[in-house]
């Protein structure tokens, strides 16, 4: 009689969770995202009060965008660019904090990767009128184009500037209406607050001078 040895069983464990590395990973992108906010707040409030640290020779490329303006325009620039910042660094810190959770619970990342990279592909071109705004006013507030208080001159309106917003522009026109521009669709703005704008001078609006040619001609 001929034995048939039974097949072996095959014993498959669980890979065991690190949970070491993902308190330490966690503990990491903690102290990272405290210091990097502690570092743009005081950056940002320097810049709100006025610093002249920014003015040395070799710091003249970030002139433009720290130059000095009155305390609530410069104010609302800084917290801007500050409030930028602080979300760019939590978003950045967040997904690698969780890539590499994942990555130590044994769960493979890189299908995951590609979901997120095709999710945001799809929201881009589904948000692109959205993303245009959000770069425009990112450039709008660095380069200093326009800020609180400014009279500018779009192909929209002529008025004053009340805030400036990373996708939207307030303005006060002339008739005391108040628009909101999409940061974006302006195309071409005038300031007439930083250069020598001259208001012209027309005849029909100098009473005096109407007055005095009238008895010019009655004399005549």
């Amino acid at each position: 009689m001929i034995s048939i040895p039974l097949a072996e069983t095959i014993t498959i464990e669980p890979e065991k969770i690190d949970v070491v590395s993902i308190l330490i990973t966690v503990g990491v992108g903690l102290v990272v995202w405290i210091v990097a906010r502690f570092i743009i707040l005081r950056i940002t409030r320097r810049v709100s009060a006025g610093s002249s640290f920014f003015k040395k020779p070799h710091f003249k490329w970030v002139q433009p965008a720290i130059r000095a303006l009155d305390h609530e325009r410069r104010s609302q620039r800084a917290e801007t660019i500050g409030t930028l910042l602080t979300s760019l660094v939590s978003v950045v810190v967040v997904v690698i904090v969780i890539i590499y959770v994942l990555k130590y619970m044994n769960v493979d990342v890189a299908p995951l990767l590609t979901s997120v990279g095709i999710l945001g592909v799809a929201i881009g071109f589904g948000a692109q009128q959205l993303i245009r705004d959000f770069l425009a006013g990112i450039f709008i507030t660095i380069e200093d184009q326009y800020g609180i208080g400014d009279v500018i001159v779009t192909s929209e309106v002529i008025g004053t500037v009340e805030s400036v917003g990373l996708r939207i522009t307030r303005v006060r026109a002339e008739d005391g209406a108040i628009w909101y521009l999409r940061n974006g669709e302006i195309l071409r703005v005038g300031n007439r607050s930083q250069g020598d704008y001259v208001p012209l001078e027309s005849p029909d609006t100098d009473p005096t001078g109407a007055a005095e040619k009238a008895e010019e001609k009655a004399s005549e």
